[in-house]
């Protein structure tokens, strides 16, 4: 029987990629997407998560979500990662379809309710719509399958400050309440993303057995290449987000370690994703009946980009 999920998104060219890779699992089946601010701003997300089901020829409600961040400021849109237009400037045509009447927390708890215990929302970007929903249903977290989230990072550098990954940093406040509600967390981090490497030749074959998707991934992909290739030297880029389509697909390819995890929601480590391992106690009371999350920390980076490259072709 196929996993339902509900992708809550702020494409974005690694979104792409792992909407794209979720539409085209037989092991998955999409419920819906629920757009956030993030990569790009709230009202060019939700166009482009629409854009992306209908390149699919896929039909799934797209519900607009959170605009801001829940207490801190919001920070600037990444376009030097991701383009202006989120999909690497590739001056795309708009979408024919709408969002639909729901806020994305709103279809988030509907949904769920309607198929309790058999849900996984993976999160691909800021997490204030599961903060949102969660506060909209507190009884939600206990009728979730799974959380499943590209976030974070344990003991890897961050990638917007030293220690803060940038789903995190863009709103803390939502991240530590998802992190510290009682449904199961898989977090999904730098510490593994880092570890894998897409590059051209992956595009490239995905472009000729599936041109459709293909070629708009290709074509979105090199502004996103070019950046991690010119700051990175690296000749290709992260494999971030559709690392958590994997991750649903086939627990497997990763080995995690679980522990508590909070967040820094001020000062000079704002946004760190702080890791307190199984088994260690801590006398601050911030560790008190944390639960547990599992944190992806190895990664078979081969078998993964073979699953992607199969699961697109």
């Amino acid at each position: 029987m196929a996993r339902k999920i509900i992708i809550d998104t702020d494409p974005g060219i690694d979104d792409a990629m792992a909407i794209f890779f979720a539409f085209q699992a037989p092991e998955l089946e999409v419920l819906g997407l629920t757009t956030t601010f993030g990569n790009v701003s709230v009202e060019l997300a939700t166009q482009n998560a629409i854009t992306l089901t209908e390149i699919a020829k896929v039909d799934v409600p797209v519900a607009s979500g959170v605009v801001v961040p829940r207490v801190i400021a919001p920070l600037p849109h990444p376009d030097f990662v991701h383009g202006k237009d989120g999909f690497g400037n590739i001056d795309w045509p708009a979408p024919k379809g709408k969002a639909i009447d729901k806020s994305a927390a709103q279809f988030i708890v509907d949904t769920v309710r309607e198929f309790p215990g058999e849900v996984t929302i993976v999160a691909l970007g800021p997490l204030g719509n599961l903060a949102a929903a969660l506060e909209l249903d507190p009884d939600l977290a206990g009728l979730v399958d799974e959380v499943v989230l590209m976030g974070g990072t344990a003991i890897e550098y961050g990638n917007v400050s030293p220690v803060a990954e940038a789903n995190i940093m863009n709103d803390p406040h939502a991240a530590d309440l998802v992190f510290t509600a009682p449904w199961q967390v898989t977090m999904i981090g730098l510490d593994v993303t880092h570890q894998v490497l897409l590059d051209n030749s992956v595009l490239e074959r995905i472009r000729t057995a599936n041109p459709a998707e293909g070629e708009f991934l290709y074509q979105c992909s090199q502004y996103y290449i070019d950046f991690y290739s010119s700051r990175f030297d690296m000749d290709g880029c992260y494999f971030h987000d559709a690392s958590t389509i994997a991750y649903v697909m086939d627990p497997s390819i990763f080995g995690v370690e679980l522990g508590a995890v909070r967040v820094a929601c001020e000062g000079i480590g704002i946004g760190q994703t702080i890791f307190a391992p199984q088994g260690m106690d801590f006398p601050s009371p911030n560790w008190v009946d944390v639960p547990m999350t599992q944190v992806c920390m190895e990664v078979d980076s081969d078998k993964l980009l073979k699953l992607f490259e199969t699961t697109m072709s």
